[in-house]
C-alpha cells in the first residue's frame, strides 16, 4: 500500500492530465480548443503583419523571387 501511495503522489499530475484528455476526447471539446487556437494564431499573425508591413512585404518579395 505504501508503494501505491508513492506512485500516486509521484505521478498525480500525469494521471490527472490523462483523465482530462480522456474527458476532452469523449466530449469532443478538442474541436473547440483547436478552433480557439487557430483564431488566436490568426489574430497574432494579423497583428504582426499590420505592425511590420514593410518587413513582411520585403520577405514575401524575396521568397517569390527565389521561386
Amino acid at each position: 500500500m505504501d508503494g501505491f501511495k508513492k506512485f500516486i503522489s509521484e505521478y498525480a499530475g500525469a494521471i490527472i492530465g490523462g483523465i482530462v484528455a480522456i474527458v476532452i476526447l469523449c466530449t469532443r471539446l478538442y474541436e473547440l480548443i483547436v478552433g480557439i487556437i487557430l483564431v488566436a494564431i490568426g489574430i497574432f499573425i494579423g497583428n504582426y503583419v499590420q505592425r511590420n508591413k514593410y518587413e513582411v512585404k520585403e520577405k514575401l518579395k524575396n521568397l517569390i523571387d527565389r521561386m
